[in-house]
């Protein structure tokens, strides 16, 4: 095996470990939206569990990028190839910390099963479920068609979130207690580290167009960034 047949095989390999962290970052999440809708506080641990894994291979990850910059000194494409991995683990490791974030919520209400949890929250988890999904497949097969499709899902993940934010903030309206307000708006923050979890979901998805095309540009802007 000659230097650069030696080098594609560690990029396929770093490729290969990428694909397995967004994988335990799928999996988090779904552990954690199964621990908020049984209002498990074991299940909510295993969250914290596979948050620390996802953290370990971020590193792993971070550490094979350096070395392979350092004695590989790659050219331009295979750079970009390294850099993007190096931006993606970073978002991936955020995706996690969103996970974690809902987990937290769970002992918060586990005392108030009456508190709300609208169905556009388990729409909003299985839409940006399958956003990180696709955009590993995108990262995968350098597909940079499926990476603009999963951009362009962030606006119906916002739009699950205004409706939950209506109905969460109607019903804390109207209960009486400072302690049903409190657990109420956990319900809240769910939906929020969810819709922060789709546009991480899009970060990534910009990162795989960015590192098959060369070009980087912001699929999906907010609208009131557009306002003059």
């Amino acid at each position: 095996m000659n230097i650069r047949q030696r080098f594609e095989q560690q990029l396929g390999e770093l490729k290969e470990d990428v694909l397995k962290m967004g994988s335990i970052v799928e999996n988090e999440l779904y552990v954690a939206m199964d621990a908020l809708e049984r209002l498990d506080t074991a299940r909510a641990r295993e969250v914290h569990q596979l948050d620390n894994e996802v953290n370990n291979t971020r590193f792993e990850i971070e550490e094979k990028c350096f070395a392979l910059i350092v004695t590989q000194q790659p050219a331009a494409r295979d750079l970009r190839a390294i850099v993007t991995v190096m931006n993606m683990i970073v978002d991936l490791e955020r995706m996690g910390d969103q996970a974690k974030g809902i987990a937290k919520v769970v002992p918060h209400m586990v005392h108030s099963s009456d508190i709300p949890r609208p169905r556009e929250l388990w729409q909003m988890s299985t839409m940006v479920g399958r956003m990180l999904n696709q955009t590993m497949t995108a990262y995968a097969h350098d597909n940079v068609d499926l990476a603009l499709q999963v951009a362009r899902q962030d606006d119906d993940v916002d739009a699950l979130y205004a409706k939950v934010f209506a109905q969460i903030m109607d019903h804390m309206a109207q209960v009486g207690s400072s302690e049903k307000v409190e657990a109420t708006y956990e319900a809240l923050r769910a939906a929020r580290e969810l819709e922060r979890y789709g546009d991480l979901a899009t970060n990534i998805a910009e990162r795989v167009i960015y590192m098959v095309t060369g070009r980087f540009q912001e699929i999906n802007v907010d609208k009131d960034d557009s306002i003059q």
